[in-house]
Parts: structure tokens; sequence; C-alpha cells
């Protein structure tokens, strides 16, 4: 959910995103094939811009299409991007092609979440590292956020988690400017807000050159992971451009080879 001042005009609310990207009004025209006469016009209300031009510059902000929709209501035009629920049969195929990535990772941990980190698909190697987390948080919907620092969660099995911690609230925080939900923004202040065990890190935690390893303890040796996080090329639909999948992969061979022995 996006919240969005219906009397604050679409010229404002366009300002605000391009001083947020960091954008003057001249470089935005050159972007957009306009001026930057009008583009003044445009933030001061001035001028109206059509459906066209709110689109246009929205895409050159890089404005999340969730926003864009907000953008066309409050400039007086219907949504132009749909949001289909995850269930929808129109996203079967989709949400098959995910199914299948998912298996090919397998024993692999991998996941998909939506935009404020629920859990919308995962498969067994996700399952083998929930061993021990409360069965409150184990109730639909799961969100990966609560689930690895929440107190109750993996929290306290995470080696590194002062610095895993820090890590995914800055993705969130970074997510948050971009996304401006406020739904995202509750969860994070829930989440932020957890304590953090004053023996988390309680020595030296190896890590790789190239990347932060997530490091956590299963079945009595501690598992050692790199993640990585893939979206979607230009979506045209809310639910699909809000979609991702986390993959994490083992940073050593003792990790892969003991997740392999958790298949067999």
């Amino acid at each position: 959910m996006t919240t969005v001042a219906l009397d604050t005009g679409v010229g404002p609310l366009l300002r605000s995103w391009r001083e947020q990207r960091r954008i003057s009004q001249l470089e935005l025209a050159l972007r957009a094939d306009s001026s930057a006469r009008h583009i003044s016009f445009i933030e001061t209300g001035r001028s109206r811009p059509s459906e066209e031009m709110v689109l246009r510059l929205a895409e050159h902000l890089d404005v999340p299409v969730r926003e864009r929709n907000a953008l066309l209501l409050v400039a007086g035009y219907a949504p132009r991007y749909a949001q289909t629920a995850f269930d929808d049969p129109a996203l079967d195929a989709l949400r098959e092609g995910m199914e299948r990535l998912l298996q090919a990772y397998d024993p692999y941990p991998a996941l998909v979440v939506d935009g404020t980190y629920n859990v919308v698909a995962a498969n067994r190697g996700i399952a083998a590292l929930m061993e021990g987390v409360a069965e409150h948080l184990l109730v639909p919907p799961l969100n990966a956020m609560r689930l690895t620092l929440h107190p109750e969660g993996l929290a306290p099995r995470i080696r590194n988690l002062r610095d895993w911690r820090a890590d995914l609230l800055g993705q969130m925080e970074r997510q948050i400017a971009l996304a401006r939900s406020a739904e995202l923004r509750e969860l994070y202040e829930e989440v932020a807000g957890y304590p953090v065990p004053e023996d988390s890190c309680p020595g030296p935690v190896p890590s790789l050159p190239f990347a932060l390893t997530l490091l956590i303890e299963h079945d009595g040796r501690v598992l050692s992971f790199v993640c990585s996080i893939a979206t979607f090329n230009t979506p045209m639909d809310v639910t699909v451009a809000e979609l991702a999948i986390e993959t994490f992969l083992p940073a050593d061979r003792a990790t892969a080879d003991h997740l392999r022995s958790l298949a067999c």
C-alpha cells in the first residue's frame, strides 16, 4: 500500500521524485524530450501534464509502477498498471516458472517474497533452516524479515547477526525511500526494534572478500551463504514488479556438502 495525499497535486509529487533522484529540471527535460520551462510549470501546477507526460517523467525518474498509478490518479487519470493477486490464474505460468527455479536450486535455500517481504514461495532448503523457529512466526503469511531478525526466529543462530541485521535494515531503508510504503515502514520499525543479543557476535567472524556472508548455526555446525536477489525486468503489473527471488549460495564446500546430505 502506498500513502498518497490526493490534494497535493501531481506537480509537487513529481518534483519530490526528481529531487530524491537528484536530477535537475534541465536534465529531466532532456531525458523526457521536453523543456526545463515545461517541467517547472508542471511542478508548480501552472501546467497540467498529459497522461503520456506523467508516464514519461515517471519512467525517467525510475518511479515504481505502484507509485506510477498513484501519480496518474492524482493527475486525474486512470491507473495504467494492474495489480493481479499472486494466486490469480493469470499468473499461473509465472508461478510455475518460479517454482521450477526454486526446485532446481534445491537443496540450496531459495524463496520468493513480495514487496513487504511476505514469503509467497520457498523450497525445501529454506524449510531445513526453520528448525527451532517459534510457531507463531511460522503462521502464514510468513515474513522473511520477522523470521530472520526476531529473537525467537533465526536471529539467535546467526553468528554475524549485527552485520547481517545492519545490511537487511539498510536494504529496507533504501526500499522505503523508493516505494514510500506505509506498510513497509511499519514493518521496518517493528523489526528494527527487536533486541540484539549482546553475544550475537562472540568473536572474529570469517567472511569473503567480495560479499557479506550469512553465517548461521544448523545441526551443530556453522553454514555460510552469500545471497543474491533477482527481480523481473520491465514489469507491467504491480504484484510482479514487487516480487523478488532470493537465493542463498553456499560460500564454502562444507556448507554445500552438508545441504546435499540433508537432501539424501
